[in-house]
């Protein structure tokens, strides 16, 4: 159920018939205040603007084409030719009865369901996972789980960082290390950043150990077995420990999900070939550079694209243009979606205009650089531990489930130790990650422990207590939710503004979708539970006295909050629990 798509639809018939453009924008919108309708259909002005003739009269035209006796209560003219819908009742309720007994809500699967990649995550597998990867991670993996549940073939890639010069001196490192008799699961890559820091050490200061690490990168990429087996070793510690954090989080990447930058190793030769072939890539310095027109500075100067080094290594950029060649040419993706830091826009920028002219990248294959804010600490800073170092992402999460509990404990409950013990898991978790997803991609924002975890405002302990108080009221009727088939009636203005609310969310995940952008849903959500809160307030549910078909009508409406706010909740990462 996609209310403005259908007014869409029905707009750009009714222009049609009133001969205004074919290219006429109808600008159907939610509607802000109730006044002025449900929705407005806003293209008489546009039109007018190009026809050159009164707004008002080019909207009385469309109206008088507009199919919408069916869904609609009144249509009428307002300002300089906005067009008021009004929707029926009856169509409200309709359409909440037909999404209650819908498996999705009423939400439809894309007409033309794309392929669509997403490179989100993507650590560098020399450290452990800290603060920094928070955002890539659980923003990428909501949209790839409301692009899934919208229809479209999602192909997760988690691009590593497992390649490089610090794997020459990692894997001289753990060599000693083996030769010295050390566990290496409990003792040398327990604990990545003490392993990453002692190497570098040795390679700052010791004599003799940064001429073999640079030697043994020459050997593990030219495929040496001695050297492979090492950065095998050390690749596979390490995922170990981003598949915990990936766990704790709750978001869905797997190790299937893994195409690190080592897997493009045998392609960028031939990346390099065809660049200089197309006269693309040019030596400058003995390098091998891209100049680009498209991005030149204030002075004319064409920026500099480097793709192989005067000596012959490769960069980022030759990875990632071999990316583009994988999945836009070899996987057939229409859409490629990747988050990543807003300080490599420039990079990305580079990466599709070199990979367009190149033909790695299809015209059919749009190339989406999503970049994301940084999270801050008080002080307006990257956000940092007390004394200044990284925070490990599993240290935080560890630490929200802490505060969590504490939270909980405060709480009067008479829920076994193991429940709260869970649910102050799923609590903290939520936090974290409703406080981040809950901002725009593109803002940084501030950390804090406490808006973060209150159970007032717009929060995920606020939601998931929300979830638990509607299926509460399920409990004290003694319904079945799940067999409820009880017919609609919309007929207190607070039960139509929530039943167009609820028929809103696939609207909702079109945004979030095309814009990558999941704040909207956590606005969505937050707005929703607000409205059930001042429906049931208004519209009594199991009150004494409520008429049993009032009664049953409005658990409908309940159950199709609850579940809507479980689906919402789920398509973020964040878990409900029953009871809180």
């Amino acid at each position: 159920m996609n209310i403005r798509t259908i007014l869409v639809e029905k707009a750009i018939a009714a222009m049609t018939a009133a001969g205004l453009p074919e290219d006429t924008n109808p600008a159907v919108t939610q509607s802000t205040r109730p006044q002025f309708g449900d929705y407005q259909i806003n293209g008489a002005m546009g039109a007018a603007k190009k026809m050159k003739s009164n707004p008002r009269e080019l909207a009385q035209k469309i109206i008088d084409q507009l199919d919408v006796s069916d869904i609609t209560d009144k249509t009428e003219i307002a300002g300089p030719g906005f067009i008021n819908i009004h929707l029926k009742p009856e169509f409200l309720a309709q359409s909440v009865q037909a999404a209650n007994n819908h498996e999705k809500l009423a939400v439809n699967e894309h007409a033309k369901p794309q392929k669509v990649v997403v490179d989100y995550s993507s650590p560098n597998l020399a450290k452990e996972m800290h603060v920094g990867h928070l955002r890539s991670t659980i923003i990428g993996d909501a949209v790839v789980r409301a692009l899934e549940f919208r229809g479209d073939t999602v192909v997760r890639q988690n691009h590593m960082g497992d390649w490089g010069t610090q794997f020459g001196m990692l894997i001289a490192h753990l060599e000693d290390q083996i030769n010295q008799g050390v566990d290496l699961d409990t003792v040398a890559l327990a604990d990545l950043e003490t392993f990453y820091r002692d190497a570098k050490k040795r390679f700052d200061d010791e004599e003799g150990f940064a001429d073999k690490a640079r030697n043994y990168v020459v050997k593990l990429q030219g495929g040496d077995a001695h050297c492979e087996k090492l950065w095998k070793l050390f690749i596979a510690t390490s995922v170990k420990h981003s598949e915990e954090v990936y766990k704790r989080l709750n978001v869905t990447l797997t190790p299937a999900d893994i195409m690190a930058e080592s897997a493009y190793n045998s392609e960028l030769n031939d990346i390099i070939s065809l660049l200089k072939d197309k006269n693309i890539a040019v030596e400058s310095q003995g390098a091998q550079v891209v100049f680009l027109d498209e991005l030149a500075n204030k002075d004319g100067e064409p920026s500099a694209f480097i793709v192989q080094k005067s000596g012959g290594g490769f960069l980022y950029a030759t990875t990632d243009l071999a990316a583009c060649d994988y999945r836009s040419n070899k996987l057939g993706a229409e859409r490629i979606l990747i988050f990543v830091d807003a300080r490599q826009s420039l990079h990305f920028n580079q990466v599709e205009l070199t990979a367009r002219k190149a033909g790695l990248l299809r015209d059919e294959t749009s190339y989406e650089f999503c970049p994301f804010g940084t999270m801050m600490g008080a002080d307006g800073k990257p956000f940092k531990t007390r004394t200044g170092g990284t925070v490990k992402l599993a240290d935080l999460l560890e630490e929200s489930i802490t505060r969590a509990a504490a939270k909980l404990a405060e709480r009067e409950s008479d829920l076994s130790d193991e429940d709260r013990s869970e649910i102050a898991r799923k609590v903290g978790i939520g936090a974290v990650k409703y406080a981040d997803l809950s901002k725009h991609r593109t803002s940084d924002y501030i950390f804090n422990w406490d808006s973060m975890l209150s159970f007032e405002g717009a929060t995920a302990p606020y939601l998931q207590y929300a979830y638990t108080r509607v299926r509460s009221i399920f409990r004290k009727s003694g319904v079945d939710a799940a067999s409820l088939k009880a017919d609609v009636s919309i007929i207190e203005p607070q039960e139509k503004t929530l039943a167009l609310k609820l028929l809103q969310l696939e609207e909702v995940l079109d945004l979030m979708i095309n814009e990558a952008t999941p704040h909207v849903l956590c606005g969505y959500l937050y707005e929703l539970a607000s409205l059930y809160m001042t429906f049931y307030e208004a519209c009594p549910v199991l009150k004494e006295g409520v008429e049993p078909s009032v009664r049953d009508s409005r658990l409908v409406l309940s159950n199709l909050v609850a579940d809507t706010l479980k689906t919402g909740l789920d398509l973020l990462g964040i878990e409900v629990m029953e009871q809180m």
